[in-house]
């Protein structure tokens, strides 16, 4: 039996992935190949380095030492320029590349210990691409390159945004790569919020988090009856804003605390859609 993990996109919150990724280590849980998309490209390659506890454990560690201004930086030049229409992005990617090139200890995605395939969206065609081989943190940072907020990335000429605006937990390439039991690590959203998210860049994100939620319903339903799927459940309540790594420490203890107690009596395997329905608290 192949085994696939899928992790999706969500900024911040994929804190809550790495809880989920020790849990499954604890059980002795680890994938055969890995298909991640956005911040889940991120998780991704790490997990392809090392999926047991220290491993994860160690990337818990970079999570939780963490800021804003790391993924996120202020750069008002920047800013004004993507405005002003003169550059197609808010926010300098050099502090999440920073993070990628320190971290990652192999240079091409077919060299990952643990086959790594992430995804990204052709800007000009609106497709998925699936990206297998070639340069790991382009691959990577392509992925993660959310629309507007970090530059595209230019992959054998073509201009790659992130990866969730078409296909953010890419179930149909986990399928299609050969997985016959996939395990998808949800990142949730923010569904617990006490007022609006407050500036431009929270609302974005949080607006992506929310489509996120709705495709991936709609892709659990489509593959649970034609594959094993286990959706780890996202954590519930969450009144984290996507773009806030402040409160990555509680993330990852609250879903490493719920992914094992779910693991120990877990029943469910179909109708796991409805993790994900809109609510609100």
């Amino acid at each position: 039996m192949t085994t696939a993990f899928v992790l999706s996109g969500g900024a911040s919150l994929g804190a809550s992935q790495v809880g989920m990724l020790l849990g499954l280590a604890t059980a002795g849980i680890t994938p055969d190949l890995i298909v991640g998309t956005s911040v889940g490209a991120l998780n991704g390659g790490w997990v392809a380095m090392g999926p047991d506890v220290d491993g994860i454990g160690a990337l818990a560690d970079v999570w939780r030492s963490l800021s804003r201004s790391d993924v996120f930086p202020t750069h008002p030049i920047v800013g004004l320029l993507g405005f002003l229409g003169r550059r197609p992005h808010l926010v300098p990617d050099k502090g999440l590349r920073r993070l990628v090139t320190d971290h990652l200890r192999f240079s091409r995605l077919e060299d990952a210990p643990i086959p790594l395939h992430v995804v990204a969206t052709d800007v000009l065609s609106g497709q998925d691409v699936l990206l297998s081989s070639g340069n790991a943190v382009e691959a990577i940072m392509a992925s993660a390159a959310i629309p507007a907020v970090f530059p595209p990335v230019n992959i054998d000429g073509r201009d790659l945004i992130d990866g969730g605006v078409v296909n953010n937990t890419p179930l149909s390439h986990a399928v299609a790569l050969g997985a016959d039991r996939v395990w998808v690590l949800p990142t949730g959203y923010a569904c617990a919020l006490r007022q609006s998210p407050q500036g431009a860049l929270a609302m974005a994100l949080h607006g992506v988090t929310l489509t996120i939620n709705q495709r991936l319903a709609v892709d659990i339903a489509r593959f649970e009856e034609a594959v094993d799927v286990r959706v780890i459940p996202p954590l519930c309540p969450i009144g984290t804003s996507p773009v806030d790594f402040s409160h990555s420490a509680s993330l990852i203890e609250h879903s490493h605390r719920a992914t094992e107690k779910w693991l120990r009596k877990r029943h469910r395997v179909t109708g796991q859609a409805a993790l994900l329905e809109p609510h609100r608290h």
